[in-house]
């Protein structure tokens, strides 16, 4: 059954189409993962991005954003409306298909582990993650913001992180937490004034007496008062609710709601139950919606199209590209040969060799893993140089080194996708000169596939050392990633030979 996750990042950008729509596709360049919605807000200066896939997915998504955020977003140049902690203020996991919340529980310890180690990133576990009750709540550990937090982490130990480092770095904290589905809901009057915004905020909120599972504040955005809400229970508190307690609220001092906007998705469930409310239509069922009938339809007699990664490189935008090519064609090499393996092991004809085939079985479904995850790595990793090259939230000398961070990094992936290429290749050789002989055929494709990937990447790792300022690294990538070709090429060649004569073709 299909597992589903969705995860909503909020960034300190909102003014920077270039850098949160930079993260966007990062996140889009992770396969499996689909970005939902993309909005940002310059007032705030924030940005929240909502995309959802399959668990090991949106973590690795979410892992890139992070790592693209830290790179473009500097707090200390940071100025917004909205309170926050880092660069990626909050990563939420949320349980939508065949996913528990203890599963996304898993899933922010993980992330939060990893970046706190790889990239230096404070990180603090909230919510149903939170490894201690106070920091349940977003808001305890965001008290006093980053302009706090950056005098306090290293000196208060009740600000030290669950992981990373101890210490004020221009990028933040990142929270990381598992919750239920959250409806950020704005409400505008026509007012000018925040402060009755704010009032009207703190009379309808929970810690204020008002409704439970809200959270509200009082803005003024685009010189219109805004009452800023999260509905963290809709099904306990509904909107319609919320909404007819603002307006009663609003109406204490004249004024009314002109209107209301989302922040991200809401599920179809909260409008259901609005439309019902206002229409009176408390026995309306799902099913009398036509759209939603036929989404139902589509979904019990639909099929699953084979052909999303093709369209993707046919299209006009740069990702993906050869580089994400390479690593899927490693990745079909590494599965032809899991494939002859799995014929292999346990027939009597072969029982000489089973340990080796099922040695080879084991390491290639690994191969096979791996090389298909830098499929979305070399796209994020091109993501990452064009928003380097993008940025305008740096001075000089911090864009030359985003620049030359990412383009190493461009490199480096492609770099990877060879040596495990290579490794593809010389587990399809051994199948082909021992599997099972009806086989032979597909092993020896897997070291021409095997072959392809690397000379694919060879290219990539080539092109991006042109521009790297460290020619010494440049130039060690090159000698390396030509010796793999070498190997490569060589394998291909014996292989070829053997299976010929095996095959008899």
């Amino acid at each position: 059954m299909q597992q589903i996750v969705e995860c909503v990042p909020n960034f300190s950008n909102g003014r920077d189409p270039e850098i949160y729509n930079g993260i966007a596709a990062a996140i889009r360049a992770v396969p499996g993962a689909q970005v939902l919605d993309v909005s940002a807000d310059a007032d705030h200066n924030r940005s929240v991005i909502t995309f959802v896939g399959a668990p090991a997915a949106v973590e690795e998504a979410a892992f890139r954003a992070i790592k693209l955020a830290a790179e473009l977003i500097n707090l200390d140049l940071h100025e917004g409306e909205h309170p926050r902690i880092g660069a990626t203020d909050v990563v939420p996991f949320i349980p939508v298909k065949s996913v528990t919340t203890e599963d996304c529980v898993a899933i922010a310890k993980r992330l939060g582990q990893r970046v706190g180690e790889e990239l230096g990133v404070a990180v603090y576990l909230y919510g149903h993650a939170a490894t201690r009750p106070e920091r349940a709540k977003l808001s305890t550990i965001r008290k006093g913001e980053y302009e706090l937090w950056k005098e306090e982490v290293a000196a208060n130990p009740a600000r030290f992180p669950d992981f990373g480092p101890a210490e004020a770095k221009p990028w933040g904290a990142t929270v990381i937490g598992a919750r239920p589905f959250l409806i950020a809901y704005n409400i505008y009057l026509n007012s000018d004034k925040a402060e009755i915004a704010d009032q009207i905020a703190r009379d309808i909120r929970f810690i204020g007496g008002g409704l439970r599972f809200v959270q509200a504040k009082g803005f003024l955005v685009e010189e219109q008062a805004q009452v800023s809400m999260n509905l963290t229970n809709f099904t306990r508190t509904p909107i319609h609710r919320v909404q007819e307690m603002v307006r009663r609220e609003a109406a204490r001092y004249g004024l009314s709601i002109t209107k209301a906007e989302l922040i991200g998705m809401i599920p179809q469930t909260a409008l259901m139950d609005a439309a019902k409310y206002y229409l009176q239509l408390n026995e309306m069922e799902d099913g009398q919606v036509l759209e939603l009938r036929l989404q139902e339809e589509e979904e019990e007699n639909g099929e699953l199209t084979p052909y999303e990664f093709v369209e993707a490189t046919a299209s006009a935008k740069p990702t993906p590209g050869g580089g994400s090519v390479a690593a899927l064609a490693g990745a079909l090499a590494a599965a032809l040969t899991e494939m002859v393996a799995g014929l292999t092991v346990g027939r009597k004809k072969y029982a000489a060799i089973d340990g080796e085939a099922r040695a080879t079985l084991r390491q290639a479904r690994d191969l096979r893993e791996a090389l298909a995850r830098a499929i979305g790595e070399d796209a994020a990793a091109f993501e990452a140089v064009m928003a380097a090259y993008r940025s305008k939230n740096l001075d000089e000398m911090q864009k030359g080194e985003a620049i030359e961070a990412a383009t190493i990094e461009a490199a480096r992936v492609p770099l990877h996708v060879a040596e495990l290429s290579l490794q593809a290749a010389e587990l399809a050789a051994t199948m082909a000169r021992s599997g099972n002989v009806n086989a032979v055929s597909d092993a020896a494709a897997g070291v021409l596939m095997a072959q392809a990937a690397v000379q694919a990447a060879a290219l990539n790792v080539k092109i991006n050392a042109v521009s790297m300022n460290d020619k010494l690294l440049a130039g060690e990538m090159r000698a390396k990633v030509s010796r793999l070709e070498n190997e490569v090429s060589g394998i291909a060649e014996t292989v070829m030979a053997a299976a010929a004569e095996r095959g008899g073709f």
